[in-house]
């Protein structure tokens, strides 16, 4: 049977909540590790979904892993198959990250093309254009991105757009490719400057992590290593969201505050107290908030990952809200899924305009993908009665030990 998530209305956040190492960086990590022979330990992983899912495709590919709690092993033979034409990578996008790792150690790649949340289209291009300029062949064949190269060498790459999972990928196949690579308009995400970091550990020679220009100059060969996980900023920011819909008190730990800067920086304008301190923030409000505008950008503007967040606070804010989604085209069918909870939204294009409601009205509502279905939680809060969230699977994927989180903190929400 398909479990839901019931939540009752009403309850106010109070409460300190950490946590874990971020979804979309472990992953990416966990298939670096194929870069080097040997063993490679991950620390603060994540209980989710997609960590076992990533364990399948790297298990495929030859490898060892062992999974113990927050910590992830992974031992990487001599010899890896290019072949990842299978039933794991086709359930997550983040398979993808498996291309470059692949075709810098092996010279040739199979990637079934992945699957994942449902927020619109995310072709392969980028991807397959910066593997081309290292000197690698690509193509789409029989559902299956093909990557050959005798020998990557190093170039100067500029992105049409700062993709976080075309830099990836350029970067872990330029770590051993000949030369230098300079990729411009590179992603300048938390989780880039993470995945550097953990680079370099192995041996990579990477410089301006966290700007928009990275420096690559290839080595032979990289060596296991030792790396903790950078905090989940995208959870952070639904514990902080989640405070100030229900005018809350929460503390939030294990987080980086300049990671989440513009999005905290929004809520101080809603009417929000907030504290920052090395390694967490305080998030508190006693009245309704008030409605604020919002526009998804790449980092270090407003993530798309909060959107239905800021969706969700804008619907119980007082006064008209705008929010303008400029990096994925479907992220919209979450607001389908508002209006069912009586939510007074008009989408034109690619904004939504939102004129605010005391409170929302109970339901049956569905996830399309984790974080629509973590702001559908976030909605169920503030409405009267009981929500049923269903299509749960959605969020078990990118947010671990959800229900209990919220229980702790004072939230009238159940598995059944």
């Amino acid at each position: 049977m398909k479990e839901v998530f019931l939540v009752h209305g009403g309850a106010r956040l109070e409460g300190v909540v950490k946590v874990d190492g971020a979804k979309n960086s472990v992953l990416k990590l966990m298939a670096a590790a194929l870069l080097a022979e040997g063993t490679t330990t991950l620390h603060n992983c994540p209980e989710i979904l997609d960590v076992p899912l990533m364990c399948d495709v790297l298990v495929g590919l030859g490898c060892e892993v062992e999974i113990d709690g927050s910590v992830v092993r992974i031992t990487t033979p001599a010899y890896v198959s290019p072949h990842a034409d299978f039933e794991a990578v086709r359930q997550f996008r983040a398979s993808v990250a498996v291309l470059g790792p692949l075709v810098a150690r092996t010279g040739e790649a199979f990637l079934a093309l992945p699957g994942g949340d449902a927020i619109g289209s995310r072709p392969l291009d980028m991807h397959q254009a910066g593997l081309e300029q290292l000197g690698a062949t690509t193509h789409i064949e029989h559902g299956a991105v093909v990557a050959r190269a005798e020998k990557l060498v190093g170039a100067k790459i500029k992105l049409d757009f700062p993709s976080v999972g075309a830099t990836e990928n350029i970067v872990t196949a330029a770590v051993l490719a000949e030369g230098r690579t300079v990729l411009d308009n590179a992603a300048r995400e938390p989780e880039i400057v993470d995945l550097c970091d953990m680079l370099n550990s192995m041996g990579a020679r990477i410089s301006g992590a966290g700007t928009s220009s990275l420096t690559i100059d290839g080595v032979e060969r990289l060596s296991p290593t030792e790396h903790t996980v950078v905090g989940d900023r995208i959870v952070a920011g639904t514990w902080a969201y989640a405070a100030a819909m229900t005018r809350g008190d929460v503390t939030v730990s294990g987080i980086a505050p300049r990671h989440l800067h513009l999005a905290l920086s929004k809520l101080k304008v809603s009417g929000a107290d907030v504290e920052t301190y090395d390694n967490g923030f305080r998030v508190r409000i006693d009245g309704r908030p008030k409605a604020v505008d919002y526009q998804t950008l790449p980092f270090p503007g407003f993530p798309t990952d909060l959107q239905p967040m800021a969706i969700g606070i804008a619907a119980i804010a007082e006064g008209v809200s705008v929010i303008t989604e400029n990096v994925f085209e479907a992220r919209f069918r979450f607001v389908d899924e508002m209006l069912r909870l009586g939510a007074d939204a008009t989408v034109d294009g690619h904004h939504v305009v939102l004129r605010g409601i005391d409170h929302l009205s109970s339901t049956d509502v569905w996830a399309s993908d984790i974080r629509a279905g973590a702001g559908l939680v976030l909605a169920g809060l503030v409405a009267d009665g009981a929500t049923r969230v269903h299509d749960v699977f959605h969020i078990d994927r990118g947010y671990p030990k959800f229900v209990e989180n919220f229980t702790e903190l004072g939230a009238d929400i159940r598995r059944v």
